[in-house]
Order: structure tokens, then C-alpha cells, then sequence
């Protein structure tokens, strides 16, 4: 039997009341006195997000307690659509900091009943990629985490990286009309971000969508699909060849 009542404060000695109907517990038994445990709920730390919606925090806080169940961590990163405002997401994208490798989605999909994509690095892999990579930089400037970070770096300029990455966004060009508006939004943005990286400009989500804005589109309209083919095409090849042909040259060492 287990009852929980509250310590009240007595003239001599402070006492706990019980109810004087109950099974069990009778008068001169000996009982054990402990206190309730408390879960530790630990308000995660928000980096360039104003809003986020209950409900997400929720999940937040529920993938962070799965990963530390199952994976000793240093810290676990949740960036993504998924922390926009309202519910159009397809996944959510979590950095797992840690030297384990673990195959935990299946876990948290079982769980959450939410199709989520883990990355697990260790910090000199994430310092890396954050040197590196504009698209590390652009997650990293907007997103949740289990425990505050600082990571001061200096870009380092990888132009067979950067191919490879451009070369995604050439599919925006050869399927234009086969696209929805969120890949046709990823692709522009994956090409504004290696175009900004090369300019030595500070990637972030809000600076890749101003230039996006800036140069092509409303982020709405382009998410809507309601882009005018033959103008959009037109200036997108412009940058894109731009971008190819510095990256190029990046490779060749001119």
C-alpha cells in the first residue's frame, strides 16, 4: 500500500497525516518516510527562434529524453523546417553530439509516432563541418538544443565540397515542372547559401531567405509553387553559373 500525503509543521515535531479509513497501515506499524521523486525538466536552450509551438516542445523534449535513455551525449540539436511556424514539415532533423553511433530512429519513430532524421557526430566532426560547410552553418544559426554551445570558427573554404553540393541544386533546372514548391524552396536555398558562403557572409536561415527574397521570390509564394517558370529560370541559371564558375575556379586554384 502506498499512500502520499504532505509534511505538515507541528508545535513540536513536524508530522505526516494519513486518512483514518485505509487498508493497511495499521497503528504501530513501522513505515518508511521518503520523499516523492522529482523528474528534473530542463528548459532547452532556443537560438534564434522566438516562438515555438507547445506541442513541438513537447516532442522536443520527448526526443531528447529517448536519445539520453539510449545514448550518452553531449548534446542533442534539433534544426529543420520542423521548427517553423505551423505543422509543414516532413521530418524532424536531430544532431546527436556524441562519440556512439546508434541506430535510434526506429525507436523514436516507434515511440513519437514522427519520422525524424539523427546525425550523429562527434564535436571535432561537427567543428569541422561548421568550418566547412555552409549548410552545417545554416542549421546550426536556428535551432534548440539540450545544452548551450559556442562554437567559434573560422570558415575554410572546401570547393570540391561546395560542387558537389551545387550540383544539387541543378536539378531545379532540369525539373522545374516536376517539382513541388518545398524542393523547388530547398534547392533555391541550398544554391543562396553556397552563393553567400562565397561572398564570406555569415549563413544563417533569415539571411539565405532575405537573399532569396531579395533575388527571386516571397519564401510563400516560392513554398506554394506559384513561381513564373521562364523569368525564375532565368535569373536562377544567372546565379547558378555565377556560383559554378567561382567554384570551378576555386578547384582549378585561380
Amino acid at each position: 500500500m502506498e499512500i502520499i500525503s504532505r509534511i505538515s509543521k507541528g508545535s513540536k515535531m513536524d508530522q505526516v497525516y494519513i486518512p483514518k479509513n485505509r487498508n493497511g497501515f495499521g497503528i504501530g506499524d513501522y513505515v518508511v518516510v521518503k520523499e516523492i521523486e522529482k523528474s528534473r525538466i530542463e528548459r532547452p536552450f532556443f537560438y534564434n527562434i522566438d516562438f515555438v509551438e507547445p506541442v513541438k516542445l513537447e516532442i522536443i523534449k520527448e526526443i531528447i529524453k529517448i536519445i539520453d535513455k539510449n545514448v550518452k551525449n553531449e548534446n542533442v540539436i534539433i534544426t529543420g523546417s520542423f521548427l517553423d511556424k505551423g505543422f509543414c514539415f516532413n521530418d524532424v532533423d536531430v544532431i546527436v553530439v556524441s562519440e556512439e553511433k546508434k541506430n535510434i530512429e526506429k525507436l523514436i519513430i516507434d515511440k513519437l509516432k514522427i519520422k525524424v532524421h539523427v546525425l550523429f557526430l562527434n564535436n571535432k566532426e561537427l567543428k569541422k563541418g561548421l568550418e566547412i560547410d555552409p549548410l552545417y552553418q545554416m542549421m546550426l544559426s536556428r535551432c534548440i538544443a539540450k545544452k548551450r554551445f559556442i562554437y567559434n570558427i573560422k570558415s575554410k573554404i572546401n570547393y570540391k565540397i561546395l560542387d558537389l553540393y551545387l550540383l544539387k541544386s541543378k536539378v531545379l533546372v532540369d525539373n522545374f515542372d516536376f517539382l513541388d514548391g518545398n524542393e523547388k524552396y530547398y534547392l533555391i536555398r541550398n544554391l543562396v547559401a553556397i552563393y553567400l558562403y562565397l561572398e564570406n557572409k555569415k549563413i544563417g536561415k533569415e539571411k539565405v531567405d532575405k537573399e532569396i527574397e531579395r533575388k527571386f521570390e516571397k519564401i510563400e509564394k516560392i513554398k506554394k509553387n506559384m513561381l513564373e517558370k521562364t523569368s525564375f529560370l532565368k535569373k536562377f541559371k544567372k546565379m547558378y553559373d555565377e556560383t559554378f564558375e567561382r567554384v570551378m575556379d576555386g578547384i582549378n586554384g585561380s
